[in-house]
């Protein structure tokens, strides 16, 4: 990645961040186009499961002691919010992005055909086809309803990726 001055923004694969300086991204592909989160993805659950053991082994403690029970099961409740409560905000995020990216597939489809979108296609195909330009996306539309082609078939099948920059 390269940092570029304010001049180059408003491209595709330009990222802008709040000091007026652009993130120049490498152009984005079947191999590169899955995106995490460190801190939410890998840090945020990890800690999630540590305090999930750690509160395991302390409700045990205190069963087999026969003190501190109420804690030890508040605590494992606590926890098991805490996953809940991490595991459904993404939940929640992706089909939430799921909607919009039907919505703006569903528009690209009517802008360039006058119809709208198959109703056979299912939601992972839709996501998929999100990555191919409009060159090639009529095309796979048809050839994933008639193969019934999986999502990453789909975006192995593509030649020329659009990047979907703004996804979380």
């Amino acid at each position: 990645m390269e940092i570029a001055e304010s001049s180059e923004i408003d491209s595709p694969g330009h990222l802008n961040i709040p000091n007026n300086k652009t993130i120049i991204m490498q152009d984005q592909n079947f191999k590169n186009h899955v995106r995490f989160v460190p801190l939410f993805h890998f840090v945020l659950f990890l800690i999630l499961i540590l305090c999930l053991i750690g509160s395991v082994w302390n409700l045990v403690k205190a069963l087999e002691y026969r003190s501190g029970r109420l804690v030890g099961a508040t605590i494992f409740g606590l926890c098991i919010a805490g996953v809940l409560i991490a595991w459904f905000a993404r939940a929640f995020a992706l089909k939430a992005q799921d909607r919009g990216i039907r919505a703006e597939e569903n528009l690209r489809y009517f802008a360039l055909t006058g119809k709208l979108l198959d109703k056979r296609l299912h939601m992972s195909q839709i996501i998929a086809l999100r990555f191919a330009d409009d060159s090639e996306f009529l095309q796979l539309v048809e050839k994933a309803i008639n193969e019934k082609m999986n999502a990453i078939d789909i975006k192995k099948a593509i030649a020329n990726w659009r990047p979907d920059l703004h996804r979380a």
